[in-house]
C-alpha cells in the first residue's frame, strides 16, 4: 500500500469513525471545551470592557480605526492587499471560510452597547453586541429589539451587514429595515454617518446583504419595540381543510392588511401531515390561572423547544413564556441542529446530566473544524435559510422535501419593502402584483432546512451539488434569495441573476471599494470547489 493510498483509507476511516460516533465526540470533547472557550471569551470581552475600552470613548476606537485605514492608503498601491476585518473566521456564524490570510486585517474590537434612547425608541450599539447581550439589556428595561435572531452568539453587526429575520418580521420586515443608522469607516478612512435620508442614502440600501464589502461598521441606530414580560403562545395545528400557504398568508395579513396579526407567528413542519403554527401575543401575568400556565422553555432541563411542541400541542394548546426564554427558545438546540450532532441529546437523562452544557459553541464547532469535517457539512449535511414569497409556500415545501427528504422544516413570514426609490440594494424590488393591497410591502417567507439529508440517514444515494443547485434554480425562479452565511453553489451569472447588483456596483465605484474590498460573490462563496468534491462524493457512492 503506498503513502497516499494509506493516508486516504485512514481519512475515511476517521471521517467514518467521527459521523458514527459524532454525539460521543460532541459530549466528551466540544461540550466541555465550548464551555471553556466560552468562559474565556466572556472574560477577555470584561476585561477588554472593563479595562481598555472603559478607559476610552467609542469616538477614539474609531479613531485608531480610521488611522489603521489611513495607513494602509499610505501604503505603495502595489503593495497593498484588500482589506478585511481581523475578526477571526470561527467567529462568525457563516459555515463558509474566506481565507483572510490574503487581506490586510483592520481590529474592529467594538462591543459597547452606547445609548438607549426611549422616547424614540432607538438603541445605539457597536457591532460586535451579541444577541444575548442586547436581550440582557433591553428587555428588563420593557424594550426589545424590533428583530431579534434566535441565537444568542449572533452580533448586532454580523446581522446588519449579512440578513436577519424573525417571527415578528411579518410586521417589520428584515433585520435591515429597523436600521436608522450605520456609521461606516469607508476605504479612505472617513467616518460617515449612513441614513436613507441623507446624501449616503445610496450606500445606506447596499449595506444590508454586503457582508463587510463596502466599509467598516462601527455603530449602528436600530429600533426597538415595547414589550411585557410574558408571551401567550397559541399553538395552531395545521388544518387539513386548508393549506399550510393559505393559513399563513392569512395569519401574516398578506391577504388582508387590516386582519389583526399576532405579535410574533411562526410554523414548524414535521412532515407532510403535521404542522404546528405558532401564534404569541404580549402579555402580562397578572392573575393564578394564567401564572399556572407559565413555561420557561429554556431551562436546561426542559426538552428542546421544537421536540416539546410537537409531543405537547400538536393538537392545539396555549401557555405563557417569559419574553427572554421565548425570543431564545431555539438558541439550545440551535433550531434542531443540534440533534444530527447529538442523537441522544434530547432523552430525559442527558438533558438532567448535560444539558446546562448546551448548545455547543457555533464559533468552537468552527474552530475546530478540519478540511475533512469542513467536506462533511456540505456533502452531507445542509443548512439552508431561503427567502421567497410567501404565496409560494406549498411548493417550497415540496421541493426542499423533494431535494433533501428532510423533516422539520421551519416558516417565517416576512415583509419585504418597496421604499419606491428604483434599485434598493440587492433585494429586488418585490413585483407589483405580490404587493399586499394597499400597501407598499409583499408578504415573503423565510423557509429553513438544517441538518443531515434523510437520503444520507437512509444510506441512500445524494448528491448534494444537483439537490443544492436545484433548489437555488427553484429560489430564482421564484424571485427569492439564498441567505449567504451558508454555502452557495451559484456560479456569479447564477448570482447575479438571484440578486440585484446594479446599485452596489455603483456604490463600489463612489467609495472606492474596488480596490480596496473584496467583492460580494469572491467574499461569500465556499472557500473550496463544492461542485467538485460534491461530484466526487456523488461517485463513491454509485
Amino acid at each position: 500500500m503506498s503513502g497516499q493510498t494509506f493516508r486516504e483509507d485512514l481519512k475515511e476511516k476517521a471521517i467514518r469513525w467521527l459521523e458514527e460516533n459524532r454525539g460521543i465526540v460532541i459530549l466528551f470533547f466540544v461540550l466541555p471545551a465550548s464551555l471553556i472557550f466560552d468562559l474565556f471569551v466572556r472574560v477577555r470581552i470584561w476585561v477588554n470592557r472593563k479595562f481598555l475600552e472603559k478607559s476610552s470613548t467609542h469616538e477614539n476606537r474609531v479613531e485608531t480605526i480610521q488611522q489603521r485605514v489611513k495607513v494602509w492608503n499610505s501604503t505603495p498601491s502595489s503593495d497593498r492587499k484588500l482589506l478585511c476585518t481581523s475578526r477571526p473566521n470561527w467567529q462568525s456564524l457563516s459555515t463558509t471560510f474566506f481565507d483572510k490570510t490574503k487581506c490586510h486585517q483592520i481590529p474592529v474590537d467594538l462591543h459597547e452597547i452606547l445609548a438607549l434612547d426611549e422616547k424614540n425608541l432607538i438603541l445605539h450599539a457597536e457591532p460586535n453586541v451579541t444577541v444575548a447581550e442586547a436581550c440582557k439589556y433591553l428587555v428588563p428595561k420593557g424594550y426589545a429589539l424590533a428583530v431579534t435572531l434566535e441565537i444568542g452568539d449572533a452580533t448586532l453587526g454580523g446581522l446588519a451587514f449579512g440578513v436577519g429575520m424573525t417571527t415578528h418580521s411579518h410586521k417589520v420586515g428584515l433585520y435591515q429595515e429597523t436600521i436608522v443608522e450605520y456609521e461606516v469607516v469607508t476605504s479612505k478612512g472617513d467616518l460617515l454617518i449612513v441614513t436613507g435620508e441623507n446624501e449616503h442614502s445610496d450606500l445606506f440600501y447596499c449595506l444590508p446583504w454586503s457582508h463587510g464589502t463596502l466599509g467598516f461598521l462601527t455603530s449602528l441606530k436600530l429600533k426597538l419595540i415595547k414589550v411585557k414580560p410574558y408571551v401567550h403562545m397559541t399553538y395552531l395545528p395545521m388544518r387539513q381543510e386548508e393549506t399550510l400557504c393559505r393559513q399563513m398568508m392569512k395569519l401574516s395579513g398578506a391577504i388582508d392588511k387590516d386582519y389583526q396579526v399576532a405579535d410574533f407567528l411562526e410554523a414548524t413542519i414535521y412532515d407532510k401531515d403535521k404542522a404546528v403554527i405558532m401564534v404569541a401575543n404580549f402579555a402580562e401575568v397578572d392573575t393564578l390561572k394564567k401564572w399556572w400556565k407559565i413555561n420557561d422553555v429554556t431551562r436546561w432541563w426542559k426538552p428542546w423547544f421544537y421536540k416539546y411542541v410537537e409531543t405537547k400541542f400538536i393538537g392545539g394548546g396555549s401557555e405563557y413564556i417569559p419574553l427572554e426564554s421565548y425570543l431564545l427558545r431555539h438558541n439550545r438546540a440551535i433550531f434542531w441542529v443540534v440533534e444530527d450532532m447529538i442523537p441522544f441529546g434530547n432523552h430525559w437523562l442527558f438533558r438532567l446530566l448535560f444539558g446546562w452544557l448546551l448548545p455547543p459553541k457555533p464559533a468552537f464547532l468552527k474552530f475546530t473544524t478540519t478540511s475533512a469535517v469542513r467536506e462533511m457539512t456540505f456533502a452531507k449535511q445542509v443548512f439552508q435559510d431561503i427567502v421567497m414569497p410567501l404565496e409560494t409556500l406549498d411548493s417550497q415545501m415540496a421541493k426542499a422535501v423533494e431535494l433533501f427528504e428532510r423533516y422539520p422544516l421551519l416558516v417565517y413570514p416576512c415583509r419585504i419593502y418597496d421604499h419606491q426609490r428604483g434599485p434598493q440594494g440587492q433585494l429586488r424590488v418585490p413585483p407589483k402584483e405580490r404587493l399586499v393591497p394597499g400597501t407598499n410591502y409583499a408578504m415573503y417567507n423565510d423557509l429553513g432546512v438544517y441538518g443531515t439529508p434523510g437520503q444520507i440517514k437512509a444510506k441512500k444515494f445524494y448528491n448534494p451539488s444537483y439537490a443544492m443547485r436545484e433548489m437555488e434554480k427553484f429560489t430564482r425562479e421564484v424571485g427569492g434569495y439564498s441567505f449567504l452565511y451558508a454555502d452557495i453553489f451559484m456560479d456569479e451569472k447564477e448570482f447575479n441573476e438571484m440578486f440585484d447588483m446594479e446599485l452596489y456596483e455603483k456604490v463600489r465605484k463612489r467609495y472606492n471599494c474596488n480596490e480596496a474590498f473584496p467583492r460580494l460573490y469572491d467574499k461569500v462563496k465556499p472557500e473550496v470547489d463544492v461542485i467538485q468534491i460534491s461530484e466526487e462524493f456523488a461517485k463513491k457512492q454509485k
